[in-house]
């Protein structure tokens, strides 16, 4: 048998065949093989003719038999990993979402399907180890919310096929992407320089997540002096944890005129408690965060923001991961880095 037939021939009440697929598509069964099996080597063009078939006719592979002659699961795990890394947070904060959407978005044209699993412990580490070695899913797209988390490094010893979301610290033999966190801080700086903002603060998040430091770094190395006057207060990434600083920054420094947030949710907490105390936004004190998330939009006024194209770098990690599996990819771990961009909206 095929092992991507979902049927034994065309016709009434049979489920469409790979024939089927290929005279919608106008090219030879063997090529909508190759692409429903994930094959590398097939013109984009084609590629997307068989794709647009499949969903045409309404073709489902067979996965248990394309499993045995590809030896693969069909599936890759996106694992959440480090403190508080549970369902809740995941499903409350945009920056997850988005990066869930744009697995999900690369995945699907390529018939392979997302496990989402949570590493905070462990014991869930191992059982994501296990999960791996029994064949449940190809490979790992990892984020992680802990800058000392040794799951990258387990998963590099374990020689599994690993992307990361971020620059692992310290360095692992595996895959990576990231965004270029400082320039984005300096982004930030620079474009409340340019609009007149003199007394600055700025609200960061947790001191060992790596792409907070970056973001608050490039911030004040932006400003006149390094920024080392400007006063940081660092919080969760919370919608709450924008609010405590932002009562914090406001209390010490009351004629602040710009305030930066490293993240979006605190940057929307930051306005709340700057319109309760009487505070025009803009007029008179500017604030810009950092993602281009859903909050940047939902925020009265929207958010002015640095953007991280979160999306797109979740399809690089399955691009890569892919290749990782497919035995395509180069013998050296692999770094892709995306350049942030400023979105001026009304809050700055």
């Amino acid at each position: 048998m095929d092992a991507t037939s979902a049927g034994t021939g065309a016709g009434a009440g049979t489920a469409p065949t790979l024939e089927d697929v290929a005279r919608a598509a106008g090219v030879s069964r063997a090529t909508v093989s190759r692409v429903v099996n994930g094959v590398r080597n097939v013109d984009p063009v084609i590629q997307q003719a068989v794709q647009q078939a499949v969903a045409a006719t309404g073709y489902v592979p067979n996965r248990a038999a394309r499993s045995l002659v590809t030896r693969r699961s069909g599936a890759v795990a996106l694992v959440v990993s480090g403190a508080g890394a549970d369902a809740d947070r995941v499903f409350q904060d945009p920056f997850f979402g988005r990066v869930v959407s744009g697995v999900v978005r690369a995945l699907r044209p390529r018939g392979v399907h997302p496990v989402l699993m949570f590493a905070d412990g462990e014991q869930d580490r191992a059982q994501v180890l296990a999960y791996l070695a029994q064949g449940g899913a190809d490979g790992v797209l990892l984020v992680t919310t802990d800058g000392h988390d040794p799951l990258p490094g387990m998963l590099a010893a374990a020689a599994l096929p690993a992307v990361l979301f971020a620059r692992p610290t310290p360095p692992v033999p595996l895959d990576w992407v990231d965004l270029r966190h400082r320039e984005g801080g300096g982004l930030a700086a620079r474009h409340l320089l340019a609009g007149g903002r003199r007394r600055l603060a700025a609200i960061g998040g947790p001191a060992d997540v790596p792409a907070s430091r970056e973001r608050v770094a490039g911030f004040r190395e932006a400003l006149p002096g390094g920024g080392a006057a400007v006063r940081v207060v660092e919080a969760d990434f919370t919608l709450d944890g924008g609010e405590q600083a932002m009562r914090v920054l406001l209390a010490e420094q009351p004629d602040l005129d710009g305030v930066f947030a490293a993240n979006d949710l605190m940057a929307q907490g930051a306005c709340l408690v700057l319109r309760e105390h009487g505070r025009r936004i803009p007029e008179d004190v500017a604030v810009v965060g950092f993602d281009d998330s859903a909050a940047a939009v939902a925020a009265r006024p929207r958010l002015t923001t640095v953007r991280q194209p979160v999306e797109d770098m979740a399809a690089e990690m399955v691009r890569l991961l892919l290749d990782r599996v497919a035995g395509v990819a180069a013998t050296e771990p692999v770094a892709v880095l995306f350049e942030p961009e400023l979105v001026i909206r009304d809050s700055g």
